[in-house]
């Protein structure tokens, strides 16, 4: 299927490995330029030494302001057609282990940034009439996961601040959307998988307990996830908006 993302133009964050990585690469595969950000310079210029013609990069913390301004004049007038908006949860933790100067630094790092971003891209949408936005958040918005406190409470306000600004925007052209991972083989399960060690278990049994969460059987492949955010950035997703699609190989047990 041709979705049509020859040539435009996207901003993918936490793009060096994990969801942010597979989604870089479909969107690279389907002839699309990016400007993409993550912490570590060294990844960042290997993809972008593998794609010169249609990848640029802006290395550093997507929390700070400094980052994402530089993001934004990256741009330089260019027409933006769309945004990932994605970057690793908070420490693993219960309720009862955490101090409140935890919960201040989960605002920081799960909600504050992504406000800002949003806010800048969608100066630059308005003024388009057109955009696709994208936040790859968890399936702890849906249904809590377990020791994950400080992800779960942050991400639904996510959830709530989404919702909302789709329904401002909707009538522009512009479109925001999130996506709810559950648990696939990325770097970001071993936050769980060392929480599953700190109760005795050994790093195989803890694996095989996420992968028998799941209604499959197995673990997700974030190459898969990565597809399914090419087609939402695509022209092809535009009656789609204001959405949480999870997908998590049947975790989830409500209906909606």
């Amino acid at each position: 299927m041709d979705l049509n993302l020859k040539d435009k133009l996207f901003v993918v964050t936490g793009a060096s490995s994990g969801f942010g990585k597979s989604t870089a690469l479909a969107l690279v595969n389907e002839g699309a330029h990016l400007i993409i950000n993550a912490r570590g310079e060294e990844r960042l210029v290997a993809m972008a030494g593998e794609y010169p013609d249609q990848i640029s990069y802006v290395e550093g913390d997507i929390t700070t302001d400094a980052v994402i301004s530089e993001i934004f004049r990256k741009l330089n007038g260019r027409f933006l057609d769309g945004i990932v908006i994605n970057a690793g949860g908070p420490p693993a933790g219960s309720f009862l282990e955490t101090e409140i100067t935890d919960w201040d630094k989960a605002y920081e790092s799960v909600l504050r940034w992504k406000v800002k971003i949003a806010k800048e891209a969608l100066d630059v949408f308005l003024e388009q009439k057109y955009g696709r936005m994208i936040f790859i958040e968890s399936v702890s918005v849906k249904q809590p996961v377990e020791n994950l406190v400080l992800s779960n409470a942050l991400r639904m306000a996510v959830v709530g601040m989404v919702k909302t600004l789709s329904q401002e925007v909707a009538a522009q052209g512009i479109t925001a959307n999130i996506i709810a991972p559950g648990y696939h083989d990325t770097s970001a399960l071993d936050r769980l998988i060392k929480a599953k060690e700190k109760m005795g278990f050994s790093e195989d049994e803890a694996r095989s307990i996420f992968e028998k969460a799941t209604g499959v059987g197995y673990l997700g492949d974030p190459d898969d996830l990565g597809s399914l955010v090419a087609w939402m950035l695509s022209p092809k997703s535009k009656y789609i908006t204001g959405q949480t699609l999870s997908i998590d190989g049947g975790v989830l047990k409500g209906v909606f």
